[in-house]
Formats: C-alpha cells, structure tokens, sequence
C-alpha cells in the first residue's frame, strides 16, 4: 500500500452521517440531520421541472444564470437595504458549505489565523487546516452562549486574517444582537480583517427578532463574504444550491477558485429558482412556518426531564439533560436512539476539544405528526 500523509489526520467520518446511520438501522426518528422530512413547494418542482423541458440543461455561467442572480440582489436589497451587482457580486454555488469553502480558499495563505465560535458547524475548521491557516476556536458557554468580546480583542493579533460567524446559529438555535454587531464593527474597523458569515438560516429567525446580516452595515459589508443556502430557504436540502455575496474585489477572487472548484451549479434548478424567487411571499413567511413548529416542539418537550435551552433562531432546539445523568453526551445520544427511538447530536460534536456540557441538539424541522412521535417517545427518557 502506497503511504499517505493525511491532510486531515484527526478528522473521521462525521457526527451527522454516524447518527443517520444509526437512525436507518435502528428505524428511529430522525432528529438528528438538519433537513426536513416535507416536501418542497409543488410549484417549485413544476418549474425547475419547466425549464428541463425548456431545454436548460447545459452549463450555467461560472457564476449562475443571470436571472437568479438578479432575483438574489432583489431579495437583498429588499431585506437589508443593501445592492449587490448581480454581475461582479453575487456567484451561485453548490450549496453554502462550498461557498465556505471557496471564500477560504480564496483568501487564506499558510499561517494566517481565523477567528471561530465553538461550538460550531463542523466545516469551518478542517477547511482553515486545509489551506494552512490557523484556527483560533473561542469556546461559548451555554445557557446563552454569548460571544465575549473582550476575550475575540485579546485573540486578535497581526496574523488574524478572518473572523467566521454563523447567525442564526447551529447548533445553538442564538442570533447575532445590535450589541454584537456594534463589538465587531469596533474591533474590525482600523484592521484588515475580513469576515465570513453563514447565513443559511437568515429566514429562520423567530419572536419578531431581525437579522443582522452583515449586508445591512456598510463596514461590515465592505469585507464580507456572505454565504447562503437555497436548500435551507426552500426545504430542499439535496439539490445543493446557495449563493455567495461579496464586494467586487473579494468575489473576483472567490471566482477564481470557484471556476476550478465546480465551475457551475445545475442549471434546470437555478432557473426554476429564479422564477420562484419573483414572489418574495415564498420566503416571507418562513419565520412564522418555523416558529409554529419551535413552539410546538418546545410545548411538547416542557413536560420531559430535559432543560430547553433558548432557540432564537435556526430549525434546532437544544436541550440539556444535567442533573439526568452523568453520561456523556454522546454516548447518551446514541442510547436515546437505540433504546427509544428518536436520534440527536450530541453538541460536544462541535467543539474541537470534544466539551461536553450535557447538551443535545434536536432538528425541528419535520412534519406535525413526526414531532408529536418523537416528543412521545423522549418523554419516556
């Protein structure tokens, strides 16, 4: 056998493909992975369905048909405020996880360091290791899971080149405040320091809460790469359609490794998207969809041995179970699914240094009936 030097020596099969398995096998409910288990729109289907038999089926531009591009800077502008060229400034992608991939490689050298929020989606940090970057974690705490300002001040240092936040977050379920957004824009404003934000579950924000994207504040947005996700927005998580948002100078250099990366994203489906997106009722209503199904879950769950812990956006609800056991939350999670049928993450799956504070995250996500199911069985815990 032919040696190799891992890249990526400490990194194994995922959390999320572990407990999928582990639902399949065990035929429990799936709670685990962040998709629904409803359909998309039937209207959305007709017409990416549509523009198959309009013959659509060849390459898209490197950086997606016009059409949606245009359709992603109405919607953004309409939201934030913001103009984004739909020609130099918005690139279509295959899903938000490339984009993030791509806004890395395109700007991270060897040494340079990158600032992230543990606990956190579990692709942030194998990317900075694959470009040679250094990943400076910031562990948050529950129950609030607050960033510490003072503490991202002391981590700063002429090597930081990028901070990543993911707002809504998972698998938190917390939102970026105003407070937060006036900390970071006093820590970047007099330093070169770039910032990739994870918006995929922008439309996911419950209470009357807003959205902070960085899109709505021009310091912020001016060294911003922006990355979102179509299968989030439109419950189809297979088909791998997002979009990123950058400033002309960072998406030219996005671009260039994009090109090399995928080239471009399935056509059928971005112009079926673009026509869906001329209705901005498709995704208006998304926060008070997903609200309904939060408090749903959230009543059901009040009446088990678990502490529901705050969901201000996101589709995941994490509860702790301190005080229940002493397990580790991994193996508790597994035992959950094995022994009463509904299958969790275990948060300490986020943290690098595998730190367990007794916490599993749910995926709310699912239809009426598999909810109530699933809250039967996790009241038997």
């Amino acid at each position: 056998m032919i040696p190799i030097t891992s890249k990526l020596p400490q990194t194994g099969t995922t959390i999320f493909t572990v407990m999928s398995a582990l639902a399949a096998e065990t035929k429990a409910i799936n709670l685990s992975q962040g998709f629904p288990d409803f359909d998309c729109a039937p209207q959305l289907t007709k017409l990416v369905a549509k523009a198959m038999k309009d013959g659509h089926n060849q390459y898209a531009p490197m950086a997606g048909l016009m059409s949606l591009r245009e359709q992603i800077s109405i919607k953004t502008e309409k939201l934030y405020g913001a103009v984004y060229n739909p020609d130099t400034e918005v690139t279509v992608t295959a899903g938000g996880t490339q984009a993030i991939y791509t806004a890395l490689s395109a700007v991270i050298h060897p040494n340079d360091e990158v600032i992230i929020f543990e606990p956190a989606y579990d692709s942030y940090a194998p990317a900075i290791k694959l470009m040679g970057g250094v990943v400076k974690s910031l562990e948050l705490e529950p129950p609030d899971y607050r960033i510490p300002w003072d503490m991202v001040k002391r981590l700063i240092t002429n090597k930081t080149r990028m901070i990543i936040l993911n707002s809504p977050q998972n698998p938190t379920g917390t939102i970026l405040s105003m407070a937060d957004i006036d900390e970071l824009t006093a820590i970047v404003k007099s330093q070169d320091i770039l910032i990739l934000s994870d918006e995929v579950y922008e439309h996911l924000v419950y209470d009357g809460q807003e959205h902070h994207s960085m899109a709505r504040y021009p310091e912020l947005r001016k060294r911003s790469f922006i990355t979102v996700s179509f299968g989030k927005l439109f419950h189809a998580t297979g088909w791998k359609v997002g979009y990123c948002l950058a400033p002309a100078n960072l998406m030219q250099e996005f671009r260039k490794v994009h090109q090399f990366l995928v080239f471009s994203v399935n056509t059928p489906m971005q112009a079926g998207i673009a026509d869906y997106l001329k209705d901005e009722n498709v995704y208006a209503g998304l926060p008070d969809f997903f609200q309904q199904k939060r408090d749903h879950f959230r009543e059901g769950l009040s009446q088990s041995r678990f502490k529901l812990l705050s969901c201000q956006g996101s589709y995941f609800q994490c509860v702790s179970y301190q005080g229940l056991t002493d397990e580790k939350d991994t193996d508790l999670a597994i035992r959950i699914t094995n022994e009463f049928g509904v299958a969790s993450i275990p948060v300490s799956a986020f943290y690098s240094k595998g730190t367990d504070h007794h916490i599993l995250r749910f995926c709310f996500a699912k239809r009426q009936e598999t909810l109530d199911k699933a809250v039967e069985r996790l009241l038997k815990v």
